[in-house]
């Protein structure tokens, strides 16, 4: 009987370092951007119930938090805040003394060299929730620019390394890029949530950032979970009016927008692993479902190599502490 020819693909999985040699992905804790909620106030430090191990931490104790991060090799944070009072145009985020700008502040003060990401948009300043200015129920574009150029050229002047505006509104990587070279900031990048969708992964999020649109929704200016093509002319429009990093957000569930993004762009692309993938697994870990550890691994591993160059997560201390062990 003649010997049936086939390949032995298991030669390569004999061993652990075998498998090791042979990895195609794999995670650096410098890949990862942790998330802060930063609230005005004095000694607050206060679990978000739907993401547990995720705090608004207010300024005085901030220190603390930053040395864990710096501990665990974490090399870049992104800052949102979480102000006392609301306007209907949302002041608080382009105001000099602004909590996300005493924030960096404090941040440069005890750690120069860690960077820091300002999320760049209004929703968590305006008492109706919304990412802009608010006319007759519908959220103005132009209008709305103008304030966000405000917003970033005081988070560049506090101390932000990188401003990555959230708002979805259209041009509004030109209209930064400009208002940041006009007021002197021409080496400070901007990472760009082109990509974003209007998505139900975002509910614990609005928890920790009190951020809830108090009427309607947000698709009119965030993009239809069902589109693929869109994705693309947003993030060449983005490219195009001088974005330095393009954001897919969500991330798991826009594997293939990921990749797609990562094929047609040369820029670093910036996946965000949102506060519902993140609170879906801790949910069923607590539960006894599932292994968080190998959940959660597989998931940044798997982002990593859909295209993604570097990964917002809050996963990123818990995968920092993980990566060390398995190291050791």
């Amino acid at each position: 009987m003649e010997k049936v020819q086939f390949k032995r693909h298991r030669r390569l999985r004999h061993s652990a370092n075998m498998r090791s040699m042979v990895r195609e992905t794999h995670l650096h804790v410098e890949d990862f951007i942790y998330p802060l909620f930063i609230v005005e106030g004095e000694n607050e430090r206060n679990e978000v119930s739907s993401m547990p191990g995720v705090f608004q931490i207010s300024l005085d104790l901030l220190k603390e938090e930053l040395d864990e991060i710096v501990s665990l090799g974490i090399k870049s944070i992104i800052l949102f805040g979480v102000p006392k009072e609301k306007d209907d145009c949302g002041s608080g985020a382009y105001h000099d003394h602004g909590i996300v700008q005493e924030a960096t502040r404090e941040v440069k003060k005890h750690y120069p060299e860690l960077l820091v990401v300002a999320d760049t948009c209004l929703c968590e300043y305006t008492d109706h929730g919304h990412c802009g200015v608010v006319e007759n129920g519908y959220v103005l574009n132009d209008e709305s620019l103008e304030l966000l150029v405000k917003t970033a050229i005081s988070q560049a002047k506090a101390g932000a390394d990188i401003i990555a505006p959230s708002n979805m509104m259209d041009g509004f990587v030109a209209a930064i890029r400009q208002g940041l070279d006009e007021a002197g900031f021409v080496h400070i990048p901007i990472m760009s949530y082109a990509v974003k969708y209007s998505s139900a992964f975002y509910g614990p999020f609005r928890d920790a950032a009190n951020s809830t649109p108090q009427f309607g929704d947000r698709k009119t200016y965030q993009m239809d979970p069902a589109n693929r093509m869109e994705a693309l002319r947003e993030a060449q429009s983005d490219m195009e009016e001088g974005a330095d990093f393009i954001i897919v957000k969500p991330a798991l569930a826009y594997m293939d927008i990921i990749r797609d993004v990562k094929n047609n762009f040369n820029a670093p692309i910036v996946a965000y692993n949102v506060s519902g993938e993140y609170s879906l697994i801790k949910a069923a870990a607590a539960n006894g479902w599932i292994d968080e550890e190998a959940v959660a691994m597989e998931m940044l591993t798997g982002l990593k190599r859909a295209g993604a160059d570097i990964i917002i997560t809050y996963f990123a201390k818990d995968a920092a502490k993980w990566l060390q062990i398995t190291k050791a």
